[in-house]
């Protein structure tokens, strides 16, 4: 086989446009300071291509608002190199050296209005306000010399109290197209009424950021200024670096209104129970959501509020690597015309897709409209959760594939967000590596971990919610050595979950991590419940690994213990 891939109104009075001035207003009210709306950078005006203007952008350039699937299709097969139309219909599309996400160049402007709500660190790296403007003159200036600009004005957030407009600018139609996919998509009356946006991603990602300017540290800059409310792309064409920016400003914007952001997948039963499952890439958050006997209310990006949860997004972003039809049904059958699918490598005659090849990268993706999921409940709102289920992909091996939390023991595990890095979904990540991502999304958290996990904890002792924490990594030996726990045997576990089974299970109490497993789940070998019966290695090096790992959430619990209560420090592993 030959492969081939290596006019709007000033001031818009729509119930939803309220309801976002009165999202601002009330995150104000809650930080303790008079009304703090962000200001914009522009002022309103009537006219669409002035409001542009305005910004720095040149109303010269031939701008494609909100332009249609096909349109958009043609632009990138004219104009972007190793573009193609899959076999079954979706853009193929390629997003240069940078295949996974760069967590190391995020920036956030230090400013007056925030400075004491960020969890500054190594997730959240200050930025000057006058470097963010050179960045922001630097992207500008590019997209004003191209032949093409790209604008996509979406929502992000189903629940009309809490929605927030959203405009991209963009110089690739891959780009335009992948957001068009990931954003609530306007009506064609929304999208005349649609006004100023609360925020604007500026992606220039062709062009690289100045490396030598303060508070640089590379030619790639991700970059967000919430007074300013944008986000502005230097150096990564990955489409998911958009993605992830809208996530980072809900994930601050909600809970400064009380309501809690999650970085989640969540589906919905026959009976109206809901269930959320947390992880990070890789962990299966994607592929256990998208059931066909429940209803999909979103793959990865959630809000809990006092009336139930709703989706942040407007479609899902899968894992291609190694998809299959009969793995996972309901996502193959999404790759079709309007998908998008990324660096992937397909047959230079057939356009047929070859999953399973990594030349490219391990990150192989797919973006498509939440509604191409036959199962899929739109609007994507649903009642209070029933279970919570917390997915771990162990490279070590030793934890068990579902274990049954206590309150302190949900809070533990949430905090600390233990999991590997799977392969691909950043630079330079080729195998998995043991990592601990506060509430299984530190790279997207905007606040300190514990405002999280004190707002989700209130949410759950108020509606009675199940905590589960389920493994789909490694089973009978760490990574090199076990296998990987199949799929249709995490399935079975989720099933047991929703089915009730497991509320009535007979449980175990495992060692030193002191997790209650079940001694039987239907359709899964009694042998793999327990990971010291299924270890292929001697008893000694089981016990080792196990204590090693122990260890290793120990120390990573000492950032957050001084925060944390007796009983949540003491539902972790004891040697």
């Amino acid at each position: 086989m030959q492969k081939c891939g290596s006019g709007l109104a000033p001031a818009c009075t729509r119930p939803t446009c309220r309801s976002t001035a009165r999202l601002y207003s009330q995150a104000a009210r809650q930080s303790g300071r008079a009304r703090q709306r962000f200001q914009s950078p522009v002022k309103p005006t009537s006219s669409f291509e002035q409001l542009l203007s305005q910004t720095g952008l040149s109303i010269t350039t031939q701008i494609q608002r909100n332009a249609p699937a096909a349109q958009l299709y043609e632009h990138a097969l004219r104009y972007e190199p190793g573009s193609a139309i899959s076999s079954s219909g979706a853009l193929i599309a390629r997003s240069g050296k940078k295949t996974g996400r760069s967590p190391r160049d995020k920036r956030v402007v230090e400013e007056s209005a925030t400075v004491d709500d960020v969890w500054w660190g190594p997730v959240n790296k200050k930025l000057s306000a006058e470097s963010f403007a050179a960045n922001y003159e630097r992207a500008a200036n590019y997209l004003n010399t191209q032949d093409h600009m790209y604008v996509f004005d979406g929502f992000a957030g189903w629940d009309p109290r809490y929605r927030i407009k959203v405009r991209v600018v963009c110089a690739r139609a891959y780009h335009a197209l992948f957001m068009n996919n990931m954003l609530i998509r306007p009506t064609a009356e929304e999208l005349e009424n649609f006004g100023e946006p609360d925020f604007t991603i500026i992606n220039a990602g062709q062009y690289p950021a100045e490396e030598s300017a303060d508070g640089m540290t590379s030619n790639t800059s991700v970059a967000i200024s919430f007074e300013r409310r944008q986000m502005v792309i230097l150096g990564t064409e990955y489409a998911g670096e958009m993605k992830k920016g809208v996530f980072a400003v809900m994930h601050y914007l909600m809970p400064k209104a009380g309501v809690l952001s999650l970085h989640s997948s969540c589906n919905e039963g026959p009976r109206g129970d809901v269930s959320l499952f947390f992880g990070l890439s890789g962990t299966g958050k994607t592929t256990l959501s998208a059931d066909p006997a429940r209803l999909l209310i979103g793959d990865d990006e959630h809000v809990w509020t006092d009336t139930g949860v709703f989706n942040i997004e407007g479609g899902c972003y899968a894992k291609a690597i190694d998809l299959s039809a009969k793995k996972e049904p309901e996502i193959f059958n999404a790759i079709r015309f309007g998908s998008v699918l990324e660096n992937v490598v397909y047959d230079e005659q057939t356009r047929a897709v070859d999953y399973s090849d990594r030349s490219i990268t391990e990150n192989t993706r797919c973006a498509y409209p939440i509604e191409y999921i036959p199962s899929a409940k739109v609007p994507c709102i649903g009642g209070h959760p029933k279970n919570i289920i917390l997915l771990t992909c162990d490279a070590f091996g030793v934890l068990p594939p579902v274990s049954k939390l206590t309150p302190a023991q949900a809070m533990y595990h949430f905090i600390s967000g233990y999991t590997a890095k799977i392969a691909g979904t950043e630079e330079g990540v080729t195998e998995p590596e043991a990592t601990f991502s506060a509430c299984f999304g530190q790279p997207f958290l905007v606040w300190h971990p514990v405002k999280y996990a004190q707002m989700l904890a209130r949410k759950m002792r108020e509606h009675n919610a199940h905590v589960w924490l389920v493994n789909t990594g490694w089973s009978g030996g760490a990574y090199g050595v076990g296998k990987r726990i199949s799929l249709k045997h995490s399935r079975a576990i989720i099933d047991a979950i929703h089915s009730g089974e497991l509320e009535k299970a007979t449980y175990t109490n495992y060692g030193a991590f002191n997790l209650q497993i079940p001694q039987a789940v239907f359709k899964v070998p009694d042998r793999l419940l327990n990971p010291s019966d299924a270890w292929t290695g001697n008893p000694e090096e089981f016990s080792s690994t196990l204590a090693k790992l122990a260890q290793l959430f120990q120390a990573n619990f000492k950032t957050y213990a001084d925060k944390a209560t007796p009983d949540i420090v003491a539902a972790g592993p004891q040697l």
